[in-house]
Parts: C-alpha cells; sequence; structure tokens
C-alpha cells in the first residue's frame, strides 16, 4: 500500500507540472525492445509496431489524471489513422479490464504493472509520474515526450508533422 501512496504522489506532482522532458539516448530502442500482456494475458512485443510512428501513454486505472486524458487519446488516435496509438498500464489486469469495459478505447491497451517505471525513467520521466506519453517516429527514434496531461494542441502539431 505504501508503493501504491507514493505512485499516487508521483502522479499528483506530475499533473501538477505538466510539461516536456529529455530523454536518454536510446530510449526507444529501449521501449521497442520490451513485451508486456495485453488483458488476455497474451504477450505482445512493442517491435510489432516497428516502422510506424507511435504514440505511447503510460497510465493507470487509479491515476485521476491519466483517466481525464483518455477520451482525448482515443479522440486523436480516431483522427490519426497513420499513427499507432498503444496504453501501458501500470495496474494489474483485472483492474485495467475492469475499467475499460466501462470506459473503452479504440487502440491496443498492454498491462505493465510497476516494472514499466523503470522503461519511463529511461525515457527521461525520472520521478516515474503519470501520465506519461512518448511519441516516436516510424525509425523508433523518441520525438517528444510529455509529462503530466497531454497538451492536445500540441500534441496534434507533432503527429501531424510525422504523417506529413
Amino acid at each position: 500500500m505504501k508503493r501504491r501512496s507514493f505512485l499516487l504522489s508521483l502522479a499528483g506532482a506530475a499533473a501538477a507540472v505538466p510539461g516536456l522532458v529529455r530523454a536518454q539516448s536510446g530510449g526507444g530502442a529501449a521501449l521497442l525492445a520490451q513485451t508486456y500482456t495485453d488483458v488476455h494475458g497474451q504477450s505482445q512485443p512493442l517491435a510489432q509496431w516497428r516502422g510506424k510512428p507511435m504514440l505511447v501513454n503510460f497510465w493507470a486505472t487509479w491515476c485521476a489524471p491519466c483517466v481525464k486524458e483518455m477520451p482525448e487519446l482515443d479522440a486523436l488516435h480516431r483522427s490519426h489513422p497513420g499513427i499507432q496509438f498503444l496504453g501501458i498500464a501500470i495496474d494489474s489486469a483485472p483492474n485495467v479490464a475492469k475499467f475499460l469495459a466501462k470506459v473503452p478505447v479504440s487502440y491496443p491497451v498492454l498491462v505493465s504493472g510497476p516494472r514499466a517505471i523503470e522503461v519511463m525513467r529511461g525515457l527521461g520521466n525520472a520521478p516515474g509520474g503519470l501520465p506519461f506519453t512518448v511519441i516516436l517516429t516510424a525509425n523508433g527514434d523518441v520525438k517528444t515526450q510529455f509529462l503530466g496531461v497531454l497538451d492536445v494542441s500540441a500534441t496534434e502539431q507533432i503527429l501531424k508533422q510525422l504523417t506529413g
């Protein structure tokens, strides 16, 4: 329970000061090397989406700012079919499945649990706060990252740049 309280504190701090963060070198390749499970327990390597620009959103069902931005992410996904969207939940599969039954999204959602925090840190999110969004080019390079609630208009501009 202490860990969950700590993570909630980080999520709140991240939401209070949203903004861009700087990725460590090779962060995109490290992210694409990960394999997580979907809500049905099937392994899903992120490398399967290599070659296409990606927006990856790290979130949790208990993170209020994460939940708030999900409909906006879903709308962005629907308006940018050339971008692969992916949610990575730092939560349990049963919690995520229950949440998605109430708040469905049109993009894949994978489940990680706390191990994704180290991946986020490698992408420049030193505190491991949520929500955290990373946008990758088709080559797997990190284009930008947002810590805290997503700036939809800025994200829209970045996605347009990636799809020409």
